[in-house]
C-alpha cells in the first residue's frame, strides 16, 4: 500500500452488490495468485452492512476499516439501545436499573439463536417489570414492555466501531487515498472511466492497461536514481 500498487481489479456495475462482490472475488483472488491475505479493508460505509462484515472479520480475519452508521438511535427522547448494556456471557440486556431482557423462550428451549427473517434477535423484558418500573414513561410509554433488537452480525460491527476511533481511522483514510490516486490515473489519463460491457474491447482496457502502468511504477521504483547535483 505503500508504493501503491495494484494487485487486482474487477470492473463492475455502478450498483453495490455487485462492488463488495467483487471486493470479496478480488481478495479470494490475490490470496490465490500471490498467496497474500489483506490485514485490513480501508473503504466508505457502502461496504459496511453486517454480512460484509461479518465474512471479513469471521471468516476472513481481515481487519474492517470501515465507518459503521448507527441506526439505533431514537428521536422521540426515549431510551435508546446504547442505554441498556448486553452480556455476552449470559446472551442478555440490562436496563441501568438492574432489569434484564431476555429472548423469546422458545429459543432456549429448541437452542436455536432466536433471530428473525431479517436477521435480527428480540430482547424483551418482563412486563411485571415494566408495570413497576419507575422510568416506564422515559422508556416505552406506548408500549407494554420493553424491547431491543440487536443484529446478528453485531459482533462484527462491535469490531469496525473499535477500529473507527479518530486518529486511527485517519491514517487508513491517508493511506488509502494513496491507492485511489492510482485508479483516477487510469480514468482520467487511460480513459477507464467506464465498463464495456458489449462490443469488441469490452473490458480488456483494463487487463492491458494495469500492467503497463506497473511497469512505468516498477520502473520508477527500482532503477538506480541519478545523483543529486548541489546548485552552486
Amino acid at each position: 500500500m505503500a508504493n501503491a500498487v495494484i494487485l487486482d481489479v474487477e470492473p463492475t456495475r455502478s450498483v453495490r452488490q455487485a462492488e463488495v462482490g467483487a471486493v470479496k472475488t478480488m481478495i479470494d483472488r490475490v490470496q490465490k495468485k500471490h498467496d497474500l491475505i489483506p490485514e485490513r479493508l480501508i473503504t466508505d460505509t457502502a461496504y459496511g452492512s453486517g454480512p460484509m462484515l461479518d465474512w471479513l472479520v469471521e471468516k476472513r480475519g481481515i481487519a474492517p476499516h470501515i465507518p459503521v452508521i448507527d441506526k439505533s438511535g431514537r428521536k422521540d427522547g426515549t431510551s435508546e439501545r446504547a442505554d441498556f448494556t448486553y452480556d455476552g456471557e449470559n446472551d442478555l440486556y440490562i436496563f441501568p436499573n438492574g432489569k434484564e431482557l431476555k429472548k423469546p423462550l422458545r429459543a432456549y428451549q429448541t437452542g436455536t439463536s432466536g433471530a428473525n427473517k431479517d436477521e435480527t434477535i428480540r430482547y424483551r423484558a418482563s412486563k411485571f417489570d415494566c408495570d413497576i418500573c419507575p422510568l416506564k414513561q422515559r422508556c416505552c410509554p406506548r408500549e407494554p414492555q420493553r424491547k431491543v433488537t440487536r443484529s446478528i452480525y453485531e459482533p462484527s460491527w462491535d469490531v469496525a466501531r473499535a477500529l473507527s476511533q479518530p486518529q486511527q481511522y485517519a491514517i487508513s483514510c491517508r493511506l488509502r487515498k494513496k491507492v485511489e490516486m492510482s485508479f483516477a490515473h487510469l480514468k482520467r489519463i487511460h480513459g477507464l472511466e467506464r465498463l464495456r460491457l458489449s462490443g469488441p474491447s469490452r473490458d480488456h482496457g483494463f487487463a492491458i492497461t494495469l500492467p503497463a502502468t506497473h511497469v512505468a511504477l516498477m520502473m520508477n521504483l527500482f532503477s538506480p536514481q541519478p545523483p543529486r547535483t548541489s546548485k552552486s
